[in-house]
């Protein structure tokens, strides 16, 4: 924790930071045991306004997501290199001149694996010459045959790059756990001192980009990240984020986990384009190396890295950094296992080490009380925007199933008033109207799919309605537990060791 924080906050302080998420999360499952004896007008009440902000939620995720997805057809069609010329104004930079730096942190991901995903999907990008990417393979030194695979990398893409180079993150440094953020920060380091303190190359024209060994990019990303780069005045305080979408294996995964990367993938592409723009970077993202190197690159003591860069940028930028979409896939792998309960496993762990970016509840609150040069409304937000995601996140699932009916179980006398006796049916209603979404997400979810994993005969769409029955079930025990889990062990000062999601080739 930088000093900085410790002056601000007492031990005592960061510490009840730390209980609050968890603590309000119970407390908000636990309200309708003991309210619906004391308070049942209050639980009642904030039952209906928590249903009206979901029917709220629902519809406007659905309606995003269909302009996301007409945003990603118009993005394809586009050559980005002729609007670049079509448009260029004396301020842009120079397309020749910029370069993209991509990072692949990876761990014991196999040769298979990196090549047929990350690299090869670098390869042939369209639009720009792959000679301009920076292809830095992040390989952790206390992986064994780390040495190995990266020379068969090398020997398999050699020439297809600018440049193409292995880095290897060093064990045991002080102040480090282990994880995607201190190995790419280890990287991003040594690529830097190659390219700007040595070979003096203009820091300002390069990008620098975040990615897993399993990220597909689409074959425009990087023409289209030239030219908002060059375009943009604010190149040096922006992050590009694409839809991120579980589509490389999601015919493979068991259904639990395919429901919910699908809910997933069209949340993501709504919540790019939320008009309150409290957006974060998530999974694989861009931005400037410049900027990268301002904020100190990534926390090397964390485990959630993509939100928590974005926050550190926000503070040292004074509140003036914000995400900018980019409407065109990046496709990812969902967790798989050898066996069903062994994939169901990977996805719970993999959800609670995401949830584990709780911990930057606390990191926000104190960030903000050392910034006041950020105007309150702008601090406050981001602080309402990370409890908004972890709270709901841990707790929509009880709302929406047990307490309608818990309240009236609970207290019978309270079911003969007309709230108590309306109550079920007011919750029941909305969300039989917010299934009218849901068929609205399954029929997007079907349009934005790659052709090869399409259903494609009545047997097929017919396995995919039907899997949508056991969706309370999956959300319960492959989203909401896993996140409830992580607020809980943060409760307990309980810290959550980093554990790779496996990936099969």
């Amino acid at each position: 924790m930088p000093k900085l924080m410790k002056k601000i906050f007492s031990p005592s302080h960061q510490r009840l930071l730390e209980i609050f998420p968890g603590f309000l999360s119970w407390m908000i499952i636990l309200f309708p045991f003991w309210g619906a004896f004391i308070i049942p007008k209050f639980v009642a009440y904030f039952t209906v306004a928590f249903f009206i902000f979901w029917f709220y939620q629902s519809f406007k995720n659905f309606f995003l997501g269909i302009k996301g997805y007409r945003k990603i057809r118009a993005y394809q069609k586009i050559n980005w290199q002729a609007k670049y010329r079509q448009e260029k104004q004396p301020k842009w930079l120079a397309w020749q001149d910029i370069r993209h730096i991509i990072i692949i942190p990876n761990y014991n991901e196999s040769v298979a694996k990196i090549a047929q995903t990350s690299l090869y999907s670098l390869a042939r990008q369209k639009g720009i010459d792959p000679k301009r990417l920076i292809v830095i393979m992040a390989m952790e030194e206390r992986s064994a045959g780390a040495h190995q695979r990266a020379k068969l990398l090398l020997l398999q893409f050699q020439g297809k790059f600018g440049l193409l180079k292995a880095t290897f993150h060093p064990a045991h440094i002080a102040g480090e756990i282990k994880g995607k953020a201190s190995n790419e920060a280890w990287a991003a380091k040594q690529i830097k001192k190659i390219l700007v303190d040595k070979q003096h190359q203009d820091i300002g024209n390069f990008t620098i980009t975040s990615c897993d060994a399993d990220a597909k990019f689409h074959p425009y990303y990087f023409a289209a990240l030239t030219y908002f780069f060059a375009k943009d005045p604010q190149r040096y305080r922006h992050f590009w984020q694409s839809p991120i979408f579980w589509y490389n294996n999601l015919n493979k995964v068991p259904a639990p986990i395919r429901l919910i990367g699908i809910i997933g993938n069209i949340n993501h592409i709504s919540h790019i384009q939320d008009p309150d723009q409290l957006y974060f970077n998530y999974s694989t993202y861009s931005l400037s190396l410049k900027l990268l190197n301002e904020v100190g690159y990534w926390d090397r003591n964390i485990i959630p890295e993509d939100w928590h860069l974005f926050l550190q940028a926000f503070f040292a930028k004074k509140g003036r950094v914000k995400v900018v979409p980019i409407f065109l896939p990046t496709s990812i792998d969902a967790p798989e296992g050898k066996t069903f309960w062994q994939a169901l496993k990977n996805r719970y762990l993999q959800c609670q080490r995401h949830a584990w970016g709780v911990t930057d509840v606390p990191y926000t609150v104190i960030q903000a009380k050392a910034h006041p040069e950020i105007p309150l409304n702008l601090r406050l937000a981001r602080i309402y925007k990370m409890l908004e995601t972890h709270i709901l996140w841990s707790t929509n699932w009880f709302i929406l199933t047990l307490n309608a009916w818990l309240i009236t179980l609970l207290n019978p006398r309270f079911f003969q008033t007309t709230l108590g006796y309306n109550l079920p049916k007011f919750s029941g209603a909305v969300l039989n109207i917010c299934l009218l979404a849901l068929l609205g997400i399954i029929w997007l979810d079907f349009q934005l799919r790659p052709a090869e994993i399409k259903a494609r005969t009545v047997i097929d769409y017919g396995r995919e309605f039907l899997q949508w029955l056991i969706l309370p079930i999956a959300a319960l025990f492959m989203a909401v537990l896993p996140g409830l889990d992580a607020q809980t062990k943060l409760m307990f000062g309980k810290r959550l060791e980093y554990r790779t999601t496996k990936k099969l080739t």
